[in-house]
């Protein structure tokens, strides 16, 4: 892995282990560029959330060493507590309290003058599409409105680095997108997004690069469409007209790649030996086959192609990484 210069995150090394010997970080080494989205991914239990709970100075780690804009976790929790901003999985929002008075505690926190405190309350609840609910209490907030104030209250500082962990875990479509947009606003800014996910879409639209991690460890970082390109070749599936076709159809698909399985009941799919270019090739031999073909489809690699091939299983949401 290549370190960019003066990164935002620079992890080596990092080991954190619990009671048991349970090793939840097992020696990761990574590093993020400032106004860099870094996607990072793994199943339940892979290590993801205690990482961040590392970087934000939450949890001291057992052995290695985080630096976070210029200062270690560890030596100097102050001084990157000033730096960062958190929206983590579980929010602290009082559900009695209104938007204003957590924005105003949070300005008291830490240490804004009043009038900066109003300015920059304003100007996130109105970006955030607060306003008119800003006098409201947080318990007659719809689940996407509270991400969005907990999100707020982590930019009131204007941090240089943002730590989101599962920030649109069981948002509604409308909520996950609005977020995401605010999400690619802020890395436009310069802000560095840390992010942790359990939608492969997500990572897949938001991140500059991504990072899997599995059983403590990083088995891939890089890119989306590089680590696609380099797990994945594109795979094709053809429905037959006549289900009885079917056996016929898949024998002389064989031709041109391995049988693969997408799930579908009614067609036959192979992922493809020498990519796309053979498919004028396909389509002729299944013509001369005389087999009809109610549907010819082309899959591309996703990231869960990706996250299959680097863990041997697919990502599935829920409960703390």
């Amino acid at each position: 892995m290549s370190t960019p210069p003066d990164p935002a995150i620079r992890v080596e090394g990092l080991v954190r282990e619990f009671p048991g010997g349970l090793r939840a970080v097992d020696g990761i080494d990574l590093a993020v560029s400032k106004g860099e989205i870094y996607g990072f991914l793994g199943p339940n239990g892979a290590g993801k959330s205690t990482t961040v709970a590392i970087l934000t100075t939450l949890l001291p780690p057992t052995a290695g060493r985080a630096v976070v804009v210029g200062h270690d976790v560890t030596a100097e929790g102050a001084q990157v507590r000033r730096k960062i901003g958190a929206s983590l999985q579980q929010s602290a929002l009082d559900p009695y309290l209104t938007a204003w008075e957590h924005i105003r505690l949070q300005g008291a926190l830490h240490g804004l003058p009043r009038p900066h405190t109003q300015r920059r309350g304003e100007e996130l609840l109105h970006r955030l599409g607060l306003s008119e609910a800003a006098s409201r209490k947080v318990r007659t907030y719809s689940g996407g409105m509270q991400r969005r104030l907990d999100l707020a209250l982590a930019l009131l500082h204007e941090p240089q680095v943002l730590f989101l962990d599962e920030p649109t875990t069981g948002l509604d479509v409308q909520s996950r997108t609005g977020l995401w947009e605010e999400i690619k606003a802020l890395a436009q800014r310069g802000v560095t997004v840390f992010l942790t996910t359990q939608y492969l879409e997500e990572a897949d639209l938001l991140a500059d690069r991504v990072g899997i991690i599995d059983r403590g460890r990083i088995v891939a970082e890089g890119p989306p469409s590089r680590l696609k390109a380099e797990i994945g070749r594109p795979a094709l599936e053809a429905i037959p007209a006549d289900p009885a076709s079917a056996a016929g159809l898949a024998k002389l698909l064989e031709r041109f790649g391995e049988p693969l399985s997408l799930g579908t009941t009614d067609g036959v799919s192979i992922r493809l030996q020498g990519g796309t270019g053979e498919l004028a090739e396909i389509v002729r031999a299944i013509d001369a086959a005389g087999i009809a073909v109610a549907d010819l489809r082309i899959h591309a690699p996703t990231l869960d192609d990706v996250f299959l091939a680097k863990t041997g299983r697919r990502l599935e949401g829920g409960g703390e990484g």
